[in-house]
This record gives structure tokens, sequence and C-alpha cells, in this order.
């Protein structure tokens, strides 16, 4: 096996979670951490000299400037562009456009009113500001608390992803060196960090998040401690700004509403109202080609604008679609979450952000995998809600249906999916593509092969249900016991038809409906049964004497019926043996001649045994089977009966 290739000056092979960059003349490849490049400004060099042609060619050439108002500041500066989000000039001209106030849209509050319950009374459809913190239980560091102690808390070799706001495009790296660019005095870019989530930090320790993010967040209360996945930490977020740091219009992922608190400087947030109009504007909008040139406040009917100085907390509710502008340096706290609201709009959203092709970095971590186990718990709660006859919250009943339609539309595609991956006969097996990540990110780890296992243990339990419901639809073939107490049960009728002949005074026609009934029940299981000085035996358990003994007998006894002229009871002349013909045939040696039962005599009835019901005489239908059994068993031991 051929060994890797080693690059850059200290001769390591390739490393995709690396940034590297390209000498122009020796082609070969270097990590920017060893030749002190960063990534952010790889983009602005035009020629890379690495440190060893450097020596004989001179330095890298820088890129030349020639406009401000585009991403690419390389081309001509002619006028016939339109300026881009994030530019200086974009920047400028947003401060001097006018918006409608955010006091039409926003409602102040108190720390202390806001409560779930207030929420589930009068929804959470509005963005809710608090300047008075008492009661809202959010614990933050004082406002002395620098960026250098961010580093402190957090460790400066954490790699981060920032944006390059003029190019409204992001680039790794360490926390430290964004903490330095972060205090120099002259910034030669605009570098905006909104993405460092420290739930698993020191740091975390410092922040608590307000109690009502807190109780009505999905991932709290129904992310489950076993769960295959890792639970989200969407709830932590440190937002770090320079002046002019701008995050175009957005939606946050998966629908979630969001806390933010403004620790020290200032924000702008520019706030559209999640219509169903604006969301198809919106989704429009985000698709075109030329998204950057076109400023998205501009094509709704209201964009309202809301500035939130330091110690303010803001809560925006699900799909609000919303601009963030730093008007100065800024730190500020947030967190996501999810929850029973509006269930109907985070679903909504998430449905959008696959129709956008959002890249899994973008996305909430499992969204699909919570929405299963907040259903699970919903279920409960709505059951308990109807055991105590208590009526369901509308917002909660029609947040079921939403995920009810969204689950089966999940598992619909999940099933043509896993058919299209199935290799057709003959040809290549499909290729499985990857979670959509770019390479070396630290976003969902989802991958393909997680996913199918899950869809083979869903198939599966599919497949054992259909099974269990096929059992239980089909016929049940009787057993051996329950054939024998059918057969018992008919002897028993067939033996008492002559007391109930004498009770009545008059000669009735024993129905054998029942008896052919059984015959038909028992066609499959051909059970040959014998009553023999009271123990049942096979025909296959006799000897051939006594076989030979039964079929003489026969033959004496059918001449008597002959004479009767009973040329009707053909069926009952061979009263031996069960032919293969037929199942089961029932023959009383003691009834001599054995005549048709419609043309037999009565005779007198048995007495009655009060010892098989222990002293009391049965009701009519009330003695078992087993007890008729053992009353006829004592009237007929020294006679052999066979059934």
């Amino acid at each position: 096996m051929a060994a890797a290739p080693l690059y850059c000056v200290c001769r390591q092979p390739y490393d995709v979670s690396r940034f590297m960059i390209e000498c122009d003349i020796c082609k070969d490849w270097f990590h920017g951490s060893c030749v002190q490049v960063e990534e952010h400004h790889a983009v602005d060099i035009d020629v890379y000299h690495c440190p060893n042609c450097d020596a004989v060619h001179g330095p890298s050439l820088m890129k030349k400037r020639n406009n401000w108002h585009r991403h690419d500041y390389t081309e001509p500066d002619d006028g016939s562009k339109p300026v881009q989000a994030g530019t200086s000039v974009f920047v400028k001209e947003l401060q001097t456009r006018t918006f409608p106030s955010g006091e039409e849209i926003l409602i102040r509050m108190k720390g202390e009113q806001v409560t779930t319950r207030y929420l589930e009374r009068h929804g959470f459809n509005y963005p809710i500001v608090v300047t008075e913190m008492e009661g809202l239980g959010l614990k933050l560091p004082p406002p002395t608390f620098s960026v250098k102690d961010v580093e402190q808390y957090v460790g400066g070799d954490k790699v981060i992803d920032v944006i390059d706001v003029a190019r409204q495009a992001d680039s790794k790296m360490k926390l430290s060196e964004f903490i330095k660019y972060f205090t120099k005095p002259h910034r030669p870019k605009v570098l905006n960090l909104i993405s460092l989530e420290f739930s698993d930090t020191k740091m975390s320790e410092l922040v608590e998040v307000p109690d009502v993010a807190q109780k009505m967040s999905w991932v709290e209360n129904y992310w489950p401690d076993d769960s295959f996945f890792p639970k989200p930490f969407v709830q932590k977020y440190c937002l770090m700004g320079v002046k002019d740091s701008y995050t175009d219009f957005h939606i946050d992922f998966g629908g979630t509403s969001v806390w933010y608190h403004v620790l020290w400087g200032e924000k702008i947030f520019y706030l559209i109202k999640p219509t169903p109009t604006n969301l198809a504007l919106y989704e429009a909008w985000s698709s075109s080609p030329n998204q950057s040139e076109v400023f998205f406040g501009e094509k709704v009917e209201k964009c309202y604008k809301c500035v939130v100085p330091q110690g303010t907390t803001l809560l925006i509710p699900t799909g609000w679609i919303h601009a963030v502008l730093t008007s100065q340096d800024c730190m500020a706290f947030g967190g996501n979450f999810l929850h029973n609201l509006n269930i109907g709009m985070q679903l909504r959203c998430y449905e959008m952000e696959r129709r956008l092709k959002t890249p899994d970095l973008f996305k909430f971590p499992y969204f699909e995998a919570i929405c299963w186990y907040v259903a699970k718990n919903l279920l409960e709660m709505l059951k308990e809600l109807r055991e105590d006859n208590c009526p369901s919250p509308t917002y909660l009943v029609e947040g079921v249906k939403a995920l009810i339609s969204a689950l089966k539309t999940w598992l619909k595609r999940e099933v043509r999916l896993s058919r299209s991956e199935e290799p057709v006969s003959g040809s290549k097996p499909v290729k499985s593509q990857g979670c959509g990540m770019p390479s070396g990110t630290n976003g969902c780890p989802a991958t393909r092969s997680t996913l199918e296992r899950l869809c083979q243990a869903r198939r599966a339990r599919r497949a054992a249900r259909r099974l269990r419901e096929q059992q239980r639809q089909a016929p049940k073939l009787p057993s051996n016991l329950d054939i024998l107490e059918q057969h018992t049960k008919e002897v028993l009728k067939r033996l008492e038809v002559g007391p109930l002949e004498e009770v009545h005074g008059k000669l009735n026609k024993v129905s054998t409906a029942s008896a052919a009934a059984a015959a038909e029940s028992l066609e499959d299981n051909h059970l040959r049964l014998m009553l023999v000085n009271g123990r049942i035996i096979s025909p296959s358990q006799r000897s051939p004497q006594e076989l030979a003994q039964h079929q003489r007998r026969l033959q004496v006894e059918k001449s008597p019926m002959d004479s009767q002229g009973n040329s009707s009871s053909e069926a009952w002349d061979n009263q031996g043996l069960p032919s293969p013909e037929t199942d089961y045939q029932y023959c009383d040696p003691s009834l001599s001649p054995p005549l048709h039962p419609s043309k037999r005599h009565a005779p007198n009835p048995p007495p009655i045994s009060n010892q098989a019901t222990k002293g009391k005489r049965p009701k009519k239908g009330m003695a078992t089977a087993k007890q008729r059994l053992g009353k006829i068993l004592k009237l007929n031991r020294h006679n052999r009966v066979f059934v």
C-alpha cells in the first residue's frame, strides 16, 4: 500500500479539518497555521508565495480593490451592478432608510409577567421586550464581562465559524485569533461571530436561560436520556460583533423561537411578520440568484425597526423573518427553543428549509427525531386530559394535527427513499450520499448509515405488525381438546333425546344440523375417537380381534333394521369404525336395534343423579358437558359405547 503524500513545511498528510493554501510557484500545499495565513485573509491574496519561494520570487501579490459595494471587490466599478448586502455601502444606506416603528408590534412586559401560563392563554405571536429582568429567571455575567473573559472560559483553541460581513461568507478561525482581531483598534475587515454555542464549556455555569424558554423547550422536556442521537445544544449562544456587522434576513432554524439579551453595546432588529404572503415571498427571495442584491424589507408591506439597547431582552416568536445590524461593538447572549404553542409554523419553516436545500450545519439538529419524541409525549398528555374530562387547548389540538400530518409525510418519503436505494438487478448499487455538510464541520453528525439502520428497524417492526394482524384475522384451527369437547357435547345431545321426547309426550325429530356443522369443522383434523368402558381411545389402539368381533356383531344387528323397512336410514346401518370418507359417526349399542332417531322408541328416562351436581338439581343448561358425560358413563359402565 502506497504511503500518503506529505505536504507543508511540517510534512504531514492532508487533513480535511485544517485550512490549506497552495503556492503558485512550487505548487505545494501549506497549512495556514504553519505559514501564518488566516482563512479569511487568503481570499485577498492574488498570487501566493510560500516561505521558500518568497525568498526567491518576492512576497505574495494581493488583490486590488476596485469597488466597495460588491462582494467581489475586484469587479470594475462602472455603476452597472447593484449594491450587495453586507458591504460598507449597503450598511450606510441601511442606516439612512426609514422603517415603521417596532412599537406597533412589540409587547413590553416585566420579567415576572413573562410566564408559560401567560403565553398559553394569550399566545406567543408577537415579539416581547423585557427591560426589567427581575422574575424572568435569566442569569448572566456582569456588564463588565469582556471578550477576553470569553476566551478564558471557553478556551482560545476552540475553532469557531466567523462571518466576513462584506462578502457574507463564513470561514473558520481559532477563538484566540478572533479575540486578537476584536481588541485591535484598526480592523481591516468586519467579522461577526454569531454561532458560539458554549453549553459544554465552563462559561455555561455563568448563564441560565429564561424560565419560560426552559419550561417550554422541547429539548429540555421531551428529549429522552437514552436517545440514540446526542442531545441538541441550542440554548446558549454567545454573539460578539463589531460595529457595522450585518446578518441578512433569515428565519431561525426549524422555526425556533429565540431569546436575545444585549450585555453591552446595541443591536437593531428589522422584523417582518410571518404571514402566508410574507413567507411565500421570503422563500422566493431566498431561492433567487440575485438574493444579495435585493433588500427583502422592500418586498413586504411592512418591515419594523426595533432597537435593543444594553440590558434589554428580546423574545422573537416562531417564524418571524428578521435581519440584525450591530450599530456598535456588542456582546449578546441568546438561545433557540422549540415549543408546543406554534407547532404548525415550526413544521412549515422546517419544510421550507428542505425545499431551499439548507445545509445541515444551519438546520436544527435532529429536528425529525425530536418531533417523534414530542408526538409520543403529546399522546400521553391528550389521554390524561380525556381521562380527567378536561378540554384540550386549541393550540395543542391544532399542533397535534399538524404534527401527525408531518409524520405521515416523512414516513412516506422514507419508504420512497428506501425503495429508490435498493439496487436493481443487473445494475450497480446506488451510491449513498453524505449528510450534506461541508468537510470538517462539526454540525449534525447524522449519516446515511444511521438512517439506514433506522429504516431497517422500522421496516422490521411493520412486517411484524402485519404478521400479527394476519394471524389475528386468520381462522383459528381447533385443537384436539376443542374437538373432544365439541364431540362430547354432540354425544350428550343424542343420548338425552329420549327423556326429552317422553316429557313432551310426542315424537320429535332430532336436528342433525349441529352434528353436520361439527363434522364440517373437523374435516381437516380426521380425528377418530371411541369411548370404551369409560376410556377414550383411537381406533388404531384396538386389537385385530376386537375389530373382527365388532364387525360380526354389526352384521347380526343389521337384519332387524331391514325388517322394519328402514330404507331411509342407510347412513345408520354401518355403526362400526369410522370410514375414511366420514369424520365420525355415533352409535349406542344399548339401544337395540339402533334405529333412526325419528323412528326410535323413547326409552324410560334414567334416574337423575344429584351426585354430579353436588346435591342440587341443576337448572336447565347449567350442568357442564363433563358432568353429563360422567352421568352417562356411570349408567353404561358395563356396555361398550362407540363414538
